[in-house]
Parts: C-alpha cells; structure tokens; sequence
C-alpha cells in the first residue's frame, strides 16, 4: 500500500473520535478513503508503529490502521 491508494476498511474497527460521533463508539467497517501517510520512518531513523497507515475519510476523519485492515479498491 502506498500514498494516494484508494482503501476500504475490510475488519470491524471501533473508533470513538468520529466528528458526526463523538464519544461515542462507531464501527467504520466498509468505509471508503485515501491513504495521505505511511509511517516507516522518522527523522531518517526505521520505526515500526503499531497502526502504521494514516487514512483520511470524506467527514474530515482520519484514522490510523494495520495493513491487514484495508483492502485496495
């Protein structure tokens, strides 16, 4: 997977920071967006995060996401 990629979240994920949801738990399974950031490094230095793929959805969320979560559309 890489920056720009179109995803569909394939595994039930609950996130609570929904902006139509706040505080309040949210599956976003089947959500459609883009890839805007993978994180392998930092300052030059390899790193290995937990929730590496930084996705953006169309209500002005992000999420951040294994790769066994998403599939490429």
């Amino acid at each position: 997977m890489k920056i720009g990629d179109l995803v569909r979240v394939k595994e039930s994920v609950i996130v609570y920071h929904h902006p139509e949801q706040k505080m309040q738990p949210l599956d976003i399974k089947g959500m459609e967006g883009e890839i805007t950031k993978v994180m392998i490094d930092w300052q030059g230095r390899a790193i290995s995060p937990n929730l590496p793929i930084l996705v953006k959805f169309e209500q002005k969320f992000k999420a951040h996401f294994q790769d066994n979560e998403l599939e490429i559309i």
